[in-house]
């Protein structure tokens, strides 16, 4: 009977996962499952660009897994059941179960709205596609009413999503105005040079910043400040941080106080060894001590070791131990500015940072680079696909990458 594995999501941690486990794994052995809500590979480090108004290429998830055997199930993860190893999904057919051996769990994440009333209901987002494309809509509208300069745009949040919507709205739509507040400093988390070049564009753009501003309410057209100051606007934009979904705690699965999985160092779940995590649900510690942030780079570093761990454990391999590495964030600025900014092994950013048109162009090489590795997860590596052991135990023989 072949060895059913199961791959929860199919972001930039999923797709890449189960696309490099089935090329590396016999078929006849192993049998991979993809269980995804969308039939496309969304992009998430784009959905600032579509939800300004630009139109991103459509990723077919049965076009990028074609020729590999996997099975696409195209449905929403509702529940987990770690002990009895099944999931529970749900599509416009009904409720359907799903039993497992190995379970990948790539769910990511989507925005934390930390308890503050009325973000559910009245603001926007871009974590997800639908929530970007709500956005869009809601933004041409404010076209469609010509509202022009009297049409307000406000982003709540001061790090790297928060940046990012308000540079990219912006710049798209000129005729509104972008206001952003956050708790703390805008690119707190950038060198000095490189904050510099950040108020540069935002003075450039047009954008007002209010910092140290706490948003406690979000009402349908405007957000209230801790201090009782009104910030009238016509869409309110929700980038203060992440969350993940409740579904791994409910699942039996051991958490952390965010929803998180904590994992070991080969990304297995330290409550139920036959589930592994990599991207944003992963909860583990990097090699410079602290706990990996929810990002794409991540999303790289957790899938190869989960990959890595999977291969071992089911066929009796060594299990290579990658790098869990944190370097630096990249910001876009608009289309044709942006940031990478290097830290070092505290996290602290360093003095020197990438600035600028050619800053923009490396990030777009990047994430371009992770699409096609999506089509290509074993490039340069042999092709022979590895046969399943009839032993369960997990290979504790480990070795560098």
């Amino acid at each position: 009977m072949q060895h059913h594995i199961v791959v929860l999501g199919a972001g930039y941690a999923g797709a890449f996962s189960a696309g490099y486990l089935a090329r590396r794994l016999h078929p006849g052995d192993f049998e991979i499952t993809v269980v995804n809500a969308e039939p496309d590979f969304v992009e998430r480090l784009r959905l600032h660009q579509l939800a300004a108004g630009q139109e991103l290429r459509h990723r077919r998830l049965a076009e990028v897994f074609a020729g590999t055997g996997i099975r696409l199930r195209l449905a929403r993860v509702t529940a987990v059941d770690a002990e009895h190893r099944t999931i529970t999904v749900a599509d416009d057919a009904g409720v359907d179960r799903l039993g497992y051996d190995t379970l990948l769990y790539t769910l990511g994440s989507t925005a934390a709205d930390h308890g503050v009333p009325g973000v559910d209901e009245h603001a926007f987002h871009v974590a997800g596609r639908p929530s970007a494309l709500r956005l869009r809509t809601r933004l041409d509208e404010l076209g469609e009413n010509e509202l022009g300069e009297d049409g307000r745009v406000l982003v709540v949040g001061g790090n790297l999503t928060a940046i990012e919507a308000a540079t990219e709205i912006a710049e798209s739509r000129p005729g509104l105005r972008v206001d952003l507040a956050t708790s703390g400093e805008v690119g707190g988390l950038l060198g000095t040079e490189a904050r510099r070049h950040l108020l540069r564009a935002f003075d450039r753009f047009g954008i007002t910043v209010h910092e140290h501003t706490t948003i406690e309410r979000v009402e349908p057209s405007a957000a209230v400040a801790a201090d009782g100051t009104v910030f009238v606007s016509d869409a309110t934009v929700w980038t203060a941080g992440f969350a993940v979904a409740p579904i791994a705690a409910t699942g039996g699965l051991e958490v952390v106080s965010n929803g998180q999985i904590r994992v070991d160092r080969q990304m297995r779940s330290v409550s139920h060894p036959d589930v592994y995590v990599a991207g944003d649900s992963a909860f583990v510690i990097g090699d410079n001590g602290r706990p990996l942030p929810m990002s794409c780079a991540s999303a790289g570093y957790t899938s190869m070791q989960a990959t890595a761990a999977i291969i071992g454990d089911r066929t009796g391999r060594r299990i290579s131990t990658t790098s869990l590495s944190y370097v630096g964030n990249h910001i876009s600025l608009g289309r044709k500015d942006g940031i990478f900014q290097l830290v070092d092994g505290a996290a602290r950013p360093k003095s020197w940072a990438l600035r600028g048109r050619t800053a923009a162009r490396v990030k777009s090489a990047i994430l371009d680079t992770a699409v096609w590795t999506l089509r290509h997860p074993t490039f340069g590596k042999p092709s022979h696909k590895y046969r399943a052991t009839t032993a369960r135990e997990h290979s504790t023989d480990v070795v560098a990458a």
